[in-house]
């Protein structure tokens, strides 16, 4: 797997009915969210990326704002704790819902937290070098299958799951939109789904 993500959902509806409509981008809307969340940097606008680049390199910031959804995709988001999330970014999103989805193919790590109007209702990272680094709150519907042993892995792999599978079926959750694994019609292209692109100028 190749997949890599590091981005922050700020929602006031269902991320992946929003996104499955093909909304437009509302780059006004996305111009203000990206000073309020990085007021002390500076932003030179580039040509646009889209939401199967929401890892971009640390000198950059995708991100985009549609009706009821804001995707923010930055490396200030790939984090071993996703509970020590700056509080700013909870601060900004205000009593909305937050999530923070973060995986990296290279070390087989994914992490991925909520938050509900700025209570942290869950949040998990793990990867096979370093364990469960956190796991807080009860796991989510769409996580039991996994931890049930429903995608086990060859032993001596050591969690039942592999978790850049779990990665995708969070991607799937939250979003409707997969980045790789098995073809499923129903999901959409994340390709179809633009992101504006900044230089982070600090």
């Amino acid at each position: 797997m190749g997949a890599k993500t590091w981005m922050l959902a700020i929602l006031d509806t269902d991320a992946s009915k929003a996104l499955g409509t093909r909304p437009t981008l509302d780059r006004d809307a996305t111009a203000r969210l990206a000073a309020e969340l990085f007021p002390h940097e500076a932003r030179l606008a580039l040509p646009d990326a889209d939401l199967t680049a929401a890892h971009p390199p640390d000198e950059h910031l995708h991100i985009g704002c549609f009706p009821g959804v804001a995707i923010v995709a930055a490396s200030d988001f790939a984090i071993d704790r996703p509970s020590q999330l700056p509080q700013h970014f909870l601060q900004v999103a205000g009593p909305r819902t937050v999530v923070l989805h973060a995986m990296h193919s290279a070390v087989d790590w994914f992490a991925f937290a909520v938050w509900r109007a700025g209570t942290l209702a869950r949040s998990l990272s793990l990867a096979p070098d370093n364990g469960i680094v956190e796991n807080i709150g009860p796991p989510m519907d769409f996580e039991l299958p996994f931890w049930n042993g429903a995608h086990a892995v060859e032993p001596p792999y050591p969690f039942p799951f592999h978790p850049l599978e779990l990665g995708e079926a969070a991607l799937s959750e939250f979003f409707g939109y997969q980045l790789e694994g098995i073809f499923d019609a129903t999901l959409q292209d994340p390709g179809s789904v633009p992101l504006a692109r900044y230089e982070r100028i600090k």
